[in-house]
């Protein structure tokens, strides 16, 4: 079994036992985290879909870890005009364990 659910606005096709690293979300490490936001549920040939959300239905997870990113280097460079500008961004991020999805 697998679904596609929201979170951060991206989307993700997740089955149980999946570690995912999502946007920032609130909860301590170890602390259960449900998605209400899922667009599809599909097992074998059989699939719900959602208009947007599917109504029943879930998928919990647990929070893992907390982390950031690797750096990503930008560098602005104006040609001939002694121009240079660099700047780094590391994203955080909430790493999950999909523990239990039901299609209700």
């Amino acid at each position: 079994m697998y679904a596609v659910i929201l979170s951060g606005g991206k989307q993700y096709r997740v089955q149980e036992g999946d570690v995912l690293k999502l946007e920032t979300l609130s909860g301590e490490v170890g602390d259960t985290v449900n998605f209400d936001k899922i667009l599809l549920i599909g097992e074998g040939e059989a699939i719900k879909t959602g208009r947007p959300y599917l109504e029943s239905g879930s998928v919990s997870a647990t929070v893992v870890s907390h982390g950031r990113h690797d750096k990503v280097h930008i560098l602005k460079f104006r040609r001939r005009k002694h121009h240079m500008k660099r700047q780094g961004h590391r994203q955080n991020y909430t790493e999950v364990k999909i523990t239990q999805i039901q299609a209700g």
